[in-house]
């Protein structure tokens, strides 16, 4: 018995003797980071039809070449996986997580599209060019595919809708879709003029779970980790109003406006929004 035991403590010591080190885990900093993959949505309060006191749908516009945009514009190419934000949205679609729909007719999601579909709105379908063969003086039709510009998203369409709730006394707001807006030159045009065309409306709370997994680059301070649905929640974003709700078929301000006093009713608009809860509290 007690050689059994003899041996068994030899083993052991053996086993413990030989046995690798574990291996230290990398953290690829100074200190653990949560993963952005496990992140949800933020809640947002429910609310019901009895309660919305006052209500008004507003469309604006997001400039990328804004200083305070920039974070939805770059990175123009991948790194340590984070995209922009009109590449995320292409990867959601082309993965089916989000669902585009047409926009060249109106904005209340009827008509879905196709990833394809998407791709001929960028110009990106396949298209047959004549080739010479300067050997021979040959001509061949050949196929080209075209490609995705993503950086010809200069802007986007906001709709949104403005509300007031009588049960909280607040007066809040809710993302309804984003509309991507391309900037290009047609081929051919020696003008040089450039073209803008809504590509397509993606419904906001569709996408909400996607936009909340992917961080959007802090240029400021990295430490300070914010996904693209918080930047749209938080509202960390400058834009000014096209579009208000009204009895003229919900027009366009630049149909009767133009240049700075345009820009003038977007601000008196954005004030009467604003004023409207200011003036239902008695001081």
């Amino acid at each position: 018995m007690k050689q059994l035991v003899a041996y068994l403590g030899i083993a052991a010591f053996l086993l413990v003797l030989n046995a690798k080190p574990a291996s230290a885990q990398i953290i690829n900093g100074a200190y653990k980071r949560t993963d952005i993959v496990q992140k949800k949505p933020m809640p947002l309060p429910s609310v019901r039809e009895a309660d919305v006191f006052w209500s008004r749908k507003v469309w604006r516009i997001i400039d990328l070449r804004e200083k305070m945009n920039l974070p939805l514009y770059y990175p123009t190419t991948e790194i340590d996986g984070r995209v922009n934000l009109i590449a995320l949205i292409l990867k959601g679609i082309e993965n089916n997580q989000i669902t585009p729909y047409d926009a060249s007719s109106d904005d209340d999601f009827k008509v879905p599209m196709t990833f394809e579909q998407v791709k001929q709105r960028f110009g990106a379908e396949a298209r047959t060019e004549e080739k010479i063969d300067f050997d021979t003086g040959e001509r061949t039709q050949v196929t080209v595919q075209g490609e995705i510009r993503p950086n010809d998203i200069k802007q986007y369409l906001i709709k949104e809708e403005w509300y007031f709730d009588k049960n909280n006394s607040t007066l809040n707001v809710r993302i309804i879709g984003i509309c991507p807006i391309r900037e290009f030159v047609r081929e051919g045009d020696t003008s040089g003029q450039v073209q803008r065309e809504k590509l397509f409306w993606i419904y906001y709370p569709e996408a909400r779970p996607l936009l909340s997994t992917n961080l959007v680059l802090n240029q400021y301070n990295p430490a300070q980790q914010t996904s693209f649905d918080d930047l749209f929640i938080k509202r960390v974003f400058n834009s000014y109003i096209v579009i208000a709700e009204n009895v003229y078929n919900n027009r366009d301000i630049s149909s009767y406006l133009t240049g700075k006093e345009a820009m003038l009713e977007s601000k008196r608009i954005e004030d009467e929004i604003f004023n409207f809860e200011q003036d239902l509290w008695e001081y």
